[in-house]
């Protein structure tokens, strides 16, 4: 038997149970993995409260890394003994032991830690796309990205850094605008003492930002529409705060014809060949130590509640992780 959590109904992180599951041989086209490490992101948040949906009993978690322990019939992205990192759907990454698609895995380099790829496939693969394919950013583009400070923002703040681009961060303390400045941040707001869309307009000397990267959802999407110059574009690719509202498109028209985007990582590696060079870029700029992956939360398997305690509460900065052993 292996441990895993498991859920059967939608709510609070009282609904995610520590339970025993029984794990097969792997069906067609599937690995068994034995995951080292699990990574928590706020989809999983999603999926737990019923903001996104899923087929119930089920488990949760898309990000984790291990090694193959068996095979299916017909799998040939990965073998037995290989060191791999995902993060996709299926959910049920917050487990031991599991039955997944091999298409989905990813050998993991040997100067790749387990725990550090664990931490930042979902993320790093996500800002990734974002910064690289979503917009087409040059070097002395002006952009401005929300939650610098989490384990997305501060993987964006570093590889915007490397790639020359102005990264301006919103933060909710000093603490977190300190920290998104040391990873790169060209500047960071404290939203909480400072109003984003004045700031960014005094910063930019008017001309608002190329592109917006807004993670949260209801409580900023008009003032990122407001950060925009003209014909820029509105990347919206997370609901922290709720789901973003609904607006006319004159509401575009009106502000510079701008754009508006709502992105997702599975769509950008949908593709084999897109996925395996979404990880190469990352694991290049990680491996060269351009992006340093901070873990500053670590939890045992049986205390994911509290992990999604503190993710909701915006305590935790950089990325979270769970220890299945």
């Amino acid at each position: 038997m292996s441990k895993a959590i498991r859920m059967s109904r939608t709510g609070g992180p009282e609904v995610m149970e520590y339970v025993d599951v029984d794990v097969g041989p792997p069906g067609p086209g599937e690995a068994t993995v034995r995951n080292e490490a699990i990574g928590v992101n706020f989809i999983d948040v999603y999926f737990r409260t019923g903001l996104y949906p899923q087929p119930l009993p089920n488990g949760l978690g898309q990000e984790g890394a291990g090694v193959v322990e068996a095979v299916g019939e017909g799998v040939t992205e990965v073998k037995v003994g290989d060191r791999v990192a995902y993060a996709a759907r299926p959910n049920g990454a917050y487990a031991q032991l599991r039955n997944m698609p091999a298409n989905i895995l990813v050998v993991l380099p040997k100067q790749i830690a387990f725990d550090t790829a664990a931490a930042m496939m979902l993320q790093g693969m996500t800002v990734q796309y974002l910064l690289h394919r979503t917009a087409q950013l040059k070097p002395g583009d002006t952009i401005l990205f929300h939650a610098a400070a989490g384990g997305v923002g501060l993987i964006a703040c570093q590889w915007a850094r490397v790639m020359g681009v102005n990264l301006i961060g919103t933060v909710s303390s000093e603490e977190k605008a300190a920290l998104a400045i040391e990873n790169g941040a060209a500047h960071a707001i404290n939203y909480k003492r400072e109003n984003f869309v004045e700031k960014v307009k005094e910063l930019t000397e008017g001309k608002g930002v190329s592109v917006v990267y807004d993670s949260i959802g209801q409580d900023t999407f008009f003032g990122s529409l407001d950060c925009l110059s003209p014909l820029g574009l509105m990347v919206s690719f997370g609901n922290s705060s709720g789901p973003a509202p609904a607006f006319s498109p004159s509401e575009l028209q009106s502000r510079g014809s701008l754009y508006v985007t709502r992105p997702t990582l599975g769509h950008y590696v949908a593709k084999r060949e897109d996925l395996e060079a979404s990880a190469k870029s990352l694991f290049g700029v990680v491996a060269s130590g351009e992006v340093k992956i901070a873990i500053n939360q670590r939890y045992n398997l049986a205390d994911v509640g509290q992990a999604h305690t503190d993710l909701e509460s915006r305590k935790t900065t950089g990325s979270s992780i769970l220890l299945p052993h």
